[in-house]
């Protein structure tokens, strides 16, 4: 039935996709018979699965490593706040501690106690975000564009950013040119809102106290960009290409309270709406400039 060179060369092609060393250019096919055309198109295909395979088991150990490095410090912090609490609350209750030294002892329990609020709404947030990072990733997460409203769109992104803004004294401005009638675009109204919220709160963030926030619009063939400016240091150069990175967090920003991980969704979200997000380097401007493009 086959040649003993045919056979030879299918036994050849096997070894070597066992042992990973297969190359479908190893062979030309118009020097193949059929079965060993199909036989290299069957392992070619084989290669690639277990190519595809192998790169999702490194996507999904890195995506563990970031969890267990992200909830680290919270989990820490709160461990180290509650033996505090322990503490002053044992001394609290001795009845030879001074009045004096109990009442400094109740003072650091309010104290620590508000520490773990915080650092528990921090792991809460980061559990949410991871949550909503690996449905994305994973294609889980429904994105779903279709024609709405750019105005309610920034209105409700706004009012969610306006406490923080309130609580920071940064005057959230939305330009008097903004809003239009009729204005709309293709997106998902729940995720863009997200994306859109992910930008105004870094740009209150990162605002210095009593500054502002102006958001703004501009038409383009294609897109309709909303632009964030901030009052901000701004962003560098350099910087401007690893923002949208997942975890990034900027050597200067470290100290403000944050996870790395709103500018990686809001580009991810935009990017399964056929938009996209870019940010203006400090060099070309004073503070912090982001644009959003939505498709029209």
């Amino acid at each position: 039935m086959f040649s003993n060179k045919t056979i030879d060369r299918l036994d050849e092609m096997l070894d070597e996709a066992m042992s990973g060393k297969f190359c479908e250019s190893n062979y030309d096919e118009s020097k193949l018979s059929r079965i060993e055309s199909r036989w290299k198109a069957f392992l070619g295909t084989s290669v690639l699965s277990n190519q595809n395979l192998e790169a999702e088991r490194h996507r999904l150990e890195e995506f563990i490593s970031d969890i267990s490095h992200q909830t680290k410090t919270p989990m820490t912090n709160i461990k180290m706040y509650t033996e505090l609490l322990y503490e002053e609350a044992r001394m609290l209750n001795d009845p030879e501690v001074p009045e004096e030294d109990a009442a400094a002892s109740a003072r650091k329990i309010l104290k620590y106690a508000e520490k773990i609020k915080n650092q528990n709404q921090r792991l809460e947030f980061l559990v949410d975000s991871l949550t909503k990072l690996s449905r994305l990733e994973n294609g889980t997460l429904e994105i779903v564009a279709k024609p709405s409203d750019v105005n309610e769109l920034i209105s409700e992104a706004v009012a969610i950013a306006k406490p923080k803004a309130v609580i920071k004294n940064v005057e959230l401005v939305v330009s008097e040119s903004t809003y239009k009638e009729n204005q709309t675009a293709s997106f998902d109204m729940k995720w863009t809102q997200e994306a859109l919220s992910n930008v105004l709160d870094n740009a209150v963030k990162y605002s210095p106290e009593g500054g502002k926030v102006t958001v703004s619009i501009t038409d383009t063939e294609m897109y309709l960009a909303i632009h964030v400016v901030d009052e901000g240091k701004g962003i560098s150069e350099e910087e401007s290409a690893r923002i949208f990175g997942r975890f990034y967090r900027s050597s200067e920003n470290q100290q403000v309270e944050g996870v790395g991980i709103g500018l990686y969704l809001t580009r991810e979200i935009l990017s399964k709406e056929d938009g996209y997000i870019k940010v203006i380097p400090n060099d070309k401007r004073e503070g912090g400039e982001f644009i959003l493009y939505l498709r029209k």
